[in-house]
């Protein structure tokens, strides 16, 4: 492996899924970091798609871009922001991926004629790639999380892999798990059972978790701590309480009561490299979350929303996340008031209580589903200079309600919805028609990270304080070039463009004529952190405070 002394940290779920093995995973790593180690995420996912990208955002959640322009699981998103660092390729890995690159190796006679079989060869895979991660970020401590619950026939090869690395490493590796403790509302009490039963399954494998953390609707007495401990042979000590909680950034702090850290290190045979407070930022951000003075309301519209009786705001999590942050560092709380665009379409009069809002944000999408209603909530956000913030489609949808109701193109419209319109101002490179001719969609999306130029004078210059940015992208659909000049004539300011010019980047409207209207062609919320919250929502908050 990377070195002698490298150590892994394995996390699995026990139960059920959604009892927040990501949130779990990233507070860990903060932890660690704060007692001087440098840790690696990787996050694994069973199901056989290759990637995320081609999943519905209301069945699995967001989609999250790295800079490399891979597209994975929203729990990469919760790594980056919680560990503050960007993370590519090699620290995401799906079933779908392992399993494409043994087909394709076997095809090209990669295993000289042998019988290619799930074990040893996936299992090889597997951890050929958690170590080349450890090697690539020459990082102290792995943190693997294995998605999905243990009796799942789909990760019983990621675990195997990892029993395998702990009987060669038995110093070098401990498991995590993370289990579900239920309390029927017919008994009050918080039933241990489940979880015996889980980690039972999990001894099947032939793995013994180190650490139980014990997720429920509430706190976790000693008690019951003990009967886990005996049932699952653990010391009580290292069942961790995590119970619900109205804030993930809690989560480290709340994690540290129980000491988890210094039980991983003291597992591992380490010792902390820091006095204990390398945690103080992170309290601070907790604080200012906890002491905002001042309250905005901001309407998100959007199109992903109606998922039967529920709304599913894990498909703009990121957009959540960057507004939080740059809230709390202005001293402030944002309530988001989650509105389905088509709701406008079905009644036109619904617009006029865009008027309650401080602010309106329209996050990024594909498809014609609600487009007409947000286009509609646009041109009353310019029309009554309510700050608006435009992501990706939301930049896109702005450009056509500029030029159909400033610029006078009625039909204006982009090509993915309305090719036959006489006024594309939103359309594909002519490059990249030939591709998808040939049906090579995935060729032709623009993903990761792209360098933009900003004029100086402008809302984004002054919101960046630099010329030069690079920002996340996942789009097909430009601003057309043939259309700018017009488009500028009228007013719309196009204030960052590609090095090239081609490539619009950011849209906005003079603060002579609004006090902040601003689409990105890119998809900030992807760069933004607790610690460092991005800069054009910081404006955008900024602009909503000014004009409440």
């Amino acid at each position: 492996m990377k070195k002698k002394n490298h150590k892994y940290v394995f996390i699995v779920g026990g139960v059920m899924s959604g009892v927040g093995k990501g949130i779990a995973s990233s507070s860990i790593g903060k932890i660690l970091q704060s007692k001087g180690f440098k840790v690696n995420p990787i996050k694994i996912d069973p199901y056989l798609n290759v990637d995320a990208g081609n999943m519905n955002p209301t069945e699995h959640g967001e989609v999250f871009v790295l800079n490399s322009g891979l597209e994975t699981d929203q729990d990469m998103g919760n790594y980056e922001r919680f560990l503050e660092i960007d993370l590519d390729d090699g620290d995401y890995m799906t079933s779908g991926m392992i399993y494409k690159y043994i087909i394709e190796k076997e095809r090209n006679l990669g295993y000289h004629g042998k019988c290619v079989e799930a074990i040893p060869h996936i299992i090889q895979e597997i951890l050929r790639r958690i170590k080349k991660a450890a090697d690539r970020h020459k990082s102290d401590i792995s943190l693997i999380e294995i998605g999905g619950t243990v009796g799942d026939y789909q990760n019983i090869l990621f675990i195997e892999a990892a029993r395998i690395l702990k009987i060669k490493h038995p110093q070098d590796v401990i498991f995590i798990m993370v289990s579900y403790l239920p309390v029927p509302g017919s008994l009050g009490e918080m039933k241990t059972r489940p979880t015996q039963n889980a980690i039972r399954q999990l001894n099947s494998y032939g793995v013994q978790p180190d650490i139980i953390i014990a997720r429920g609707s509430q706190l976790l007495d000693y008690r019951r701590k003990e009967k886990i401990a005996m049932a699952c042979a653990i010391a009580p000590e290292n069942v961790i309480s995590a119970p619900d909680i109205k804030s993930i950034y809690n989560v480290p702090l709340n994690f540290e009561k129980d000491k988890i850290g210094s039980i991983i290190l003291k597992t591992f045979h380490l010792r902390s490299k820091t006095n204990g407070n390398s945690l103080k930022e992170w309290k601070n951000f907790v604080r200012k979350k906890n002491c905002a003075k001042k309250k905005l309301r901001i309407a998100i519209v959007g199109k992903y929303f109606d998922t039967g009786d529920f709304v599913l705001s894990d498909a703009y999590v990121s957009v959540i996340e960057a507004i939080k942050f740059s809230s709390y560092w202005s001293n402030t709380s944002s309530e988001l008031i989650w509105i389905n665009s088509k709701e406008y379409e079905t009644d036109p009069k619904k617009i006029s209580e865009l008027k309650k809002y401080d602010g309106i944000i329209v996050p990024g999408g594909f498809g014609e589903n609600g487009i007409e209603g947000i286009i509609m909530a646009i041109k009353y956000a310019r029309i009554y200079k309510i700050p608006y913030l435009g992501l990706c489609y939301g930049m896109q949808l702005a450009v056509i309600e500029f030029a159909r109701n400033v610029v006078g193109w009625g039909d204006a419209h982009t090509a993915e919805i309305n090719p036959k319109s006489s006024h594309l101002v939103i359309d594909i490179m002519p490059e990249q028609k030939k591709l998808l001719e040939e049906e090579k969609y995935g060729a032709t999306m623009r993903l990761g990270a792209y360098p933009a130029v900003l004029k100086k004078g402008t809302i984004a210059y002054n919101s960046y304080n630099v010329e030069n940015i690079s920002e996340r992208h996942r789009h097909r659909y430009e601003v057309n070039p043939e259309y700018i000049k017009d488009i500028e004539k009228n007013g719309m300011i196009f204030s960052g463009a590609s090095p090239s010019g081609k490539l619009q980047e950011i849209i906005e409207l003079p603060k002579s004529i609004h006090p902040f209207f601003l689409g990105s062609q890119f998809h900030p919320e992807f760069k933004a952190r607790p610690l460092h919250p991005h800069p054009l929502f910081t404006a955008f908050i900024e602009a909503c405070l000014k004009n409440k």
